[in-house]
């Protein structure tokens, strides 16, 4: 199909006017035919299709280094196939290859497997339109930005070589307790182990009514106010003197000190925030404001899981709804989201339990976590700006996140182990 050959094998590949610059690879590109003529726009004639037998053997040969992204086209029955496409995108990564990740109706574990993997982007299939061309302006974007000398992230090495896991969290009515979820969620995730626990750092992106600063009882910095206000220059130090250590395990960027408009950032701004918080940290959990603002969709694309916390009653439901239409209506990846119901009925509440039936069903959503109310420990323990794990350990709440979090470590922990 591409460089005007339909090649399907390495061998087909050699370049003859011009180098290959893309290529597509999946186990049939004609199973992806919009993605066939979406890399016709985007690279013309240059760029070829590759089977997963065959990626391996071009991505070795010199051709192979003209090649400025690869489009690694996955579906349901490729997910047998895990460790081959996980080689693929390793081989790709070594060779400063960028890659695009293409989906169809693959398993929220297998994506997020793939991601963390290396794979620099993520778009759903079909392709929504322009889809494809954002995510290679994106790409390029991040490629053309200068990059500032690596520096000490508080409690951190001065490597930058880390692909963080990205956990953004949205609260679906005012209330619901979105705030005190990523802060607790961020705390267990930096305390997972006493021994080589985690990098873990808690972005505040509500810059009008952020509280993280209150939760745990940090000073708001101006620093965070003029590191906003330059992202193109933004590097490791930056990052390093806008951010606050809470007991050295947990490194916190606060909302500004100054209520600030929520478009004060563009989209471009906040992906250069998020990429670099990704390059010095394990787990880069993101409180964001109840508005969806442009940039937002920015998020979303960064995210690997997107927590959406919700209640039982009317208003949760009503504006669940809402987003999720508006995701649809943008073709945005709605696959990412995590329904959670916070203050869930208890274990013996059947009435309460068939409500929270009725809720999904009526949604066509899966609520996938269930926090118990934590009653009025949680609001003292926010007053005192301490974590529910350091005031109240055996709080039914708390164990709740803690359980989380040690599944969002341990499949950390498997998808690099799938890398060696």
């Amino acid at each position: 199909m591409g460089n005007g050959t339909g090649a399907t094998s390495a061998g087909a590949l050699q370049p003859k006017a011009a180098p290959i610059t893309a290529c597509t690879i999946s186990r049939d590109v004609a199973n992806f035919d919009l993605l066939i003529e979406d890399m016709e726009a985007e690279v013309g004639e240059a760029w070829g299709d590759l089977t997963f037998e065959d990626a391996s053997v071009f991505l070795s040969q010199p051709e192979a280094e003209s090649l400025q992204f690869v489009a690694i086209a996955v579906d349901e029955e490729d997910e047998a196939d895990l460790s081959r496409i996980a080689s693929i995108i390793q081989t790709a990564k070594d060779m400063g290859i960028k890659v695009i990740l293409i989906a169809q109706e693959v398993s929220p574990v297998i994506l997020h497997q793939l991601l963390r993997l290396g794979a620099d982007d993520f778009v759903p299939y079909p392709l929504p339109e322009n889809a494809l061309h954002e995510a290679v302006e994106r790409l390029r974007r991040v490629a053309s930005q200068p990059t500032g000398p690596a520096a000490v992230v508080p409690g951190h090495k001065p490597q930058a070589d880390r692909n963080g896991v990205v956990l953004p969290v949205h609260g679906l009515a005012g209330g619901v307790g979105a705030t005190n979820f990523a802060v607790n969620l961020a705390w267990e995730l930096a305390t997972i182990q006493k021994d080589d626990a985690p990098k873990v750092c808690l972005l505040d992106l509500d810059f009008q009514y952020g509280s993280v600063a209150t939760y745990l009882d940090l000073p708001r910095r101006d620093a965070v106010y003029e590191m906003l206000s330059d992202t193109a220059h933004l590097d490791t130090d930056g990052l390093a003197g806008a951010m606050l250590s809470f007991r050295d395990k947990l490194s916190v960027l606060t909302a500004p000190s100054e209520m600030l408009p929520l478009d004060f950032v563009t989209s471009e701004d906040i992906n250069r925030l998020i990429n670099l918080a990704r390059a010095n940290y394990d787990f880069v959990v993101i409180d964001m404001p109840h508005t969806v603002v442009q940039w937002t969709e920015a998020v979303l694309h960064q995210a690997h899981v997107h927590f959406e916390l919700l209640e039982l009653d009317m208003r949760s439901a009503q504006n669940a709804l809402r987003m999720i239409r508006a995701l649809k209506s943008e073709e945005l990846p709605v696959e990412k989201l995590r329904f959670v119901l916070n203050r869930a009925p208890k274990f013996t509440d059947l009435t309460g339990k068939g409500r929270v039936k009725r809720l999904s069903e009526s949604l066509d959503i899966d609520i996938e976590g269930q926090l118990p109310d934590g009653g009025d420990q949680v609001s003292q323990a926010n007053d005192h700006g301490l974590p529910l794990g350091e005031t109240t350990p055996k709080n039914p709440l708390r164990r709740e996140i803690q359980k989380l979090a040690k599944s969002l470590f341990e499949l950390s922990k498997q998808t690099e182990a799938a890398k060696v």
